[in-house]
């Protein structure tokens, strides 16, 4: 990829923040579709496949929605995402609910939906009976140890608290069958923003072996294989996305050596990819409050770490321009702030950017995933609006920006004149 290209011109941005005072984020629905139709289309071959949208990239019921619409479900962690899912209309296995260390109130919310529930540990599945009672059809996640190397984010998998071992496998599953459970799935999760198409065939070839070995141990049938999401963007210029098409005919391949082959099919297929489903469709726009110089040259916004933490979080790079100026020099050498009490809170460092003055316009790409989602009101900052850039060029707003009325909320302030 050589040039990141906004899906709306400077004038249009000017048009926007007429209505909607910065900072917001803003979300491409075009971009959002397209790119749901190329990732469904390329495992057309598996007419069981199921793509499961990561709710926690993006929890907007209108996002959700146009997913729906694709053909995706939702990958659930928690009663929240649980309940937008039910309110976006989804039920049944339309939902993956993929937990840890998890209240048996969320598992009961699952329960209520029908959703297929995905076990962390096997000292859940005594858990799950205890309180809410085993479902009908249950999946493990499987973290794969020292067969399998993490990425930079997610690290090491025998670090990692998810998932679990492959001899837990065989003895969880044991388990359920005893108990009379005739459904099963398996799931594993083991990298973040990876951009290598290779890494995620390995991972199937990983799961669909130990599906194999399972089955010949205890004769269970899986019917499914959820292999997870991690799918990384682009998020430098030089970066390319990952041809998922390549990965998909790396999978056909692979699944016909190990599950058709050894008379385990069909079998569904299914990712729950959320970062690559709605990332690069997303925008942060915020406007130049303040100019300092002192050491370094600084550029201050009217938005901050809390519109976007991974910047500050993972020294993650997100490409930053400046409407009206892109084709001008890129000679200045800026460091892009937010004004919280932290020096992390920062958008870039030595960023060579074109000049820029008190007032204009800057667009941070690639936030529509773990954007708005990682929002927090330290400082008592206020999360922002996020809004929907329609296929026809209307935008509406999808979430009102927060008010003082709503972060003093939950505070009981009559309560202060009896307190001693």
């Amino acid at each position: 990829m050589e040039k990141k290209v906004l899906p709306f011109s400077k004038e249009k941005l000017d048009e926007i923040v007429q209505t909607y005072p910065t900072p917001f984020h803003i979300y491409d629905e075009k971009g959002i579709k397209e790119y749901a139709e190329y990732f469904t289309g390329s495992f057309s071959w598996n007419s069981g496949f199921k793509e499961y949208f990561a709710v926690k990239a993006l929890p907007n019921p209108y996002i959700m929605k146009i997913l729906h619409e694709k053909g995706f479900g939702a990958d659930c962690s928690s009663l929240a995402e649980l309940v937008l899912a039910e309110k976006v209309g989804m039920s049944g296995d339309e939902i993956m609910f993929t937990s840890n260390d998890t209240p048996a109130e969320e598992y009961q919310k699952a329960i209520e939906l029908g959703a297929i529930i995905n076990l962390d540990d096997i000292s859940h599945i005594d858990y799950i009976e205890k309180h809410v009672g085993i479902p009908e059809l249950v999946c493990f996640r499987y973290n794969p140890g020292a067969l399998k190397g993490g990425n930079a984010i997610i690290g090491n998998p025998e670090e990692s608290k998810y998932g679990f071992t492959r001899e837990q496998l065989f003895e969880g599953y044991k388990k359920l069958k005893e108990k009379g459970v005739k459904r099963f799935g398996i799931h594993t999760m083991v990298a973040s923003n990876e951009l290598d198409a290779d890494y995620f065939v390995e991972t199937a070839d990983i799961i669909f072996d130990t599906i194999v070995d399972i089955h010949k141990e205890l004769g269970i049938k899986f019917e499914f294989a959820n292999l997870g999401g991690g799918i990384g963007i682009p998020y430098k210029r030089e970066h390319k996305p990952v041809d998922m098409q390549r990965v998909s005919a790396g999978i056909k391949d692979l699944y016909e050596k190990y599950i058709a082959a050894n008379g385990l099919a069909p079998m569904k297929i299914f990712f729950e990819s959320g970062r690559a489903i709605t990332g690069p469709f997303g925008y942060l726009v915020a406007r130049v409050l303040h100019f300092k110089e002192t050491y370094k040259k600084y550029v201050g916004l009217d938005a901050s770490m809390h519109n976007l933490m991974r910047p500050a979080m993972y020294k993650a790079y997100h490409h930053i321009s400046v409407p009206g100026k892109e084709e001008q020099p890129h000679n200045m050498l800026y460091d892009v702030t937010g004004s919280l009490c932290e020096n992390n809170d920062k958008f870039a460092i030595n960023r060579l950017l074109p000049e820029i003055e008190v007032d204009d316009l800057v667009v941070i790409h690639d936030t529509g995933a773990h954007g708005h989602s990682m929002g927090f009101n330290y400082n008592g900052k206020l999360r922002s609006a996020e809004l929907l850039l329609r296929e026809n060029g209307e935008v509406v707003q999808i979430r009102r920006a927060e008010t003082l009325d709503d972060y003093f909320a939950t505070l009981d302030f009559k309560g202060l004149d009896s307190f001693k």
